[in-house]
């Protein structure tokens, strides 16, 4: 039985007849690492999952059912249908994301699919268990603080690779068919549901609603893309060394350097070989580099344009004086 665990964890290349092959001390050391690697990030998708279902659970009781306010997506499907049928929302919650759940499965993953269940099915549980308290009943705050706790749980549970709200899948499958943004079939969507609810309960309600889904929104592009909206700059210099040195040791930050060639200047075709450089900042160093730049050449050409995420590489160098 643990040979069957190991093989499954580490698998063993096998020869023409089946039989196992020996592993090199790099084989094992690279499937250990391997290992390593796929544990942690088990892990971090199990702690952002967990915050993720406590925040949007504390959204949910704390702040738009003791309010009777609702939100989009499958989520505020769920709350309408409970407001109107006394059906208990933890139920409702489950249950309504099943269909989105099947689509995950068939478009996306398996794992995806499952980590999705899991996340959905612990929202339901935490929404029906956990005494939440009530925070207030003021309808402003309501929204605004409702909308960013259930935001915030949405995001981190798709940083732990899953969704808590079937909406976003269903947004997926019908931008690959109809070449619609995502944002822009999550809106109409939720338009939907908001004229659903003006309907059903007071136009009152579907405005905070409206407030709510904006703040839930608004957040959970903050906690999906980080805090620091990184900005990716490409810069073509005939002077591409003393940009490189400015970058590098007096802005202290990383820089790659690519081989090009010109394609058209001032004076006609000039094929002249040329580096081209490119740099990840932050938006609040974007200023500054130009005002740095333009010092070696004035005439530089700089491409910026809006990164989403980072992973890997070196951003920024550390200094003796990030220590202190």
């Amino acid at each position: 039985m643990f040979d069957y665990i190991i093989d499954k964890i580490f698998p063993f290349r096998r020869d023409s007849n089946g039989n196992r092959k020996g592993r090199s001390r790099y084989v094992v050391a690279h499937d250990y690492f391997r290992f390593r690697i796929a544990i942690r990030q088990a892990l971090m998708s199990f702690i952002f999952i967990a915050l993720g279902v406590l925040s949007a659970g504390f959204g949910l009781r704390g702040f738009l059912l003791p309010n009777k306010f609702i939100d989009g997506g499958v989520t505020g499907i769920s709350l309408l249908v409970s407001l109107k049928t006394a059906i208990d929302v933890s139920i409702l919650i489950v249950v309504i994301n099943i269909p989105f759940l099947i689509l995950a499965y068939r478009q996306i993953d398996f794992k995806f699919f499952i980590k999705s269940i899991i996340a959905i099915i612990c929202l339901a549980l935490a929404v029906h268990y956990i005494p939440y308290p009530t925070v207030t009943n003021d309808k402003l705050l309501v929204s605004i603080f409702g909308g960013f706790f259930l935001g915030m749980g949405i995001g981190f549970a798709i940083r732990g690779g899953s969704v808590l709200d079937g909406t976003e899948v269903l947004a997926i499958y019908i931008g690959r068919k109809s070449g619609l943004s995502i944002g822009e079939i999550i809106f109409a969507f939720n338009i939907i549901i908001f004229s659903f609810a003006a309907l059903l309960t007071t136009i009152e309600v579907a405005l905070y609603s409206v407030l709510i889904y904006m703040a839930a929104s608004r957040t959970v592009d903050f906690i999906v893309e980080g805090v620091e909206e990184y900005t990716g700059v490409t810069i073509i210099s005939s002077h591409s060394e003393e940009i490189r040195r400015l970058i590098t040791e007096k802005l202290n930050m990383g820089v790659t350097i690519y081989s090009g060639k010109r394609g058209y200047g001032k004076n006609g075709h000039n094929l002249s070989e040329i580096e081209i450089l490119y740099t990840v900042i932050t938006r609040l160093e974007v200023n500054k580099l130009k005002v740095e730049i333009e010092h070696i050449d004035p005439h530089a050409f700089i491409i910026m344009n809006t990164v989403r995420d980072t992973k890997g590489g070196m951003i920024k160098k550390r200094t003796v004086k990030d220590f202190k």
